[in-house]
């Protein structure tokens, strides 16, 4: 059984895995601000820059995410689900030469995260939990307070996405979804450490007893 975890599972540097991650992403802000201004005719068609940098960021994610699961062993589902509407949002961009759907995409990204993790949570169970088990050992406790703070936070970014992109230039945009909101998902994550440290599974058999004797000391809060 360890054989095979270890077979399926392989440790690269983080700083390579952080690299294919969000590469993709500087990738496409550097070539959109390279090209921005350009106008492209193909077959006999003209496409603003915007739609020719997503035609190139289609294929590198693909690549970047093919490059995780060859060097890792695996690849998480949240990667999965958003080269899937990558592909799609991306592919509806190119077709009807409307930059109006790649803008979307972060949109529909975190209402199906949000709306997936929400039904989880009405089920009583914690499907972040079932996504990210390996990477957090926390208790079932944790799972389900981090659950409702990641979906309201989920939904709060769709919503702010379709607030930007409805009211502010491509360019805004374009830094928004490029540092804004991966700014926004790391600073979220650091909020979490007193969640972390309080439910971590470790933290949780080290203090077993005195949570039993002091009564309420083990209730979640959230």
């Amino acid at each position: 059984m360890t054989e095979r975890a270890g077979m399926s599972e392989k440790n690269i540097n983080p700083i390579a895995k952080l690299s294919l991650e969000l590469g993709p992403v500087l990738v496409f802000f550097i070539l959109y601000i390279r090209l921005r201004d350009k106008t492209f005719t193909i077959l006999g068609t003209d496409y603003s820059g915007f739609i020719v940098v997503t035609a190139i960021f289609i294929p590198l994610i693909a690549l970047s995410t093919f490059a995780l699961w060859r060097l890792t062993g695996k690849v998480a589902r949240m990667q999965i689900a958003t080269l899937v509407l990558v592909v799609l949002f991306g592919g509806l961009t190119i077709w009807f030469n409307d930059e109006r759907f790649f803008k979307m995409k972060p949109t529909m990204i975190y209402l199906l995260f949000g709306g997936a993790l929400g039904i989880g949570l009405l089920r009583g169970r914690s499907y972040l939990e079932f996504m990210m088990g390996e990477a957090l050992p926390l208790r079932s406790e944790g799972w389900m307070i981090l659950t409702r703070r990641i979906t309201i936070f989920f939904f709060a970014l769709a919503a702010l996405n379709e607030v930007v992109w409805r009211n502010l230039s491509t360019d805004a945009w374009v830094n928004f979804k490029t540092f804004g909101l991966t700014a926004a998902m790391f600073l979220f994550f650091m909020a979490q450490g007193r969640l972390l440290s309080r439910y971590g599974a470790d933290s949780g058999r080290e203090g077993a007893g005195e949570g039993e004797q002091g009564g309420s000391g083990g209730r979640p809060e959230g």
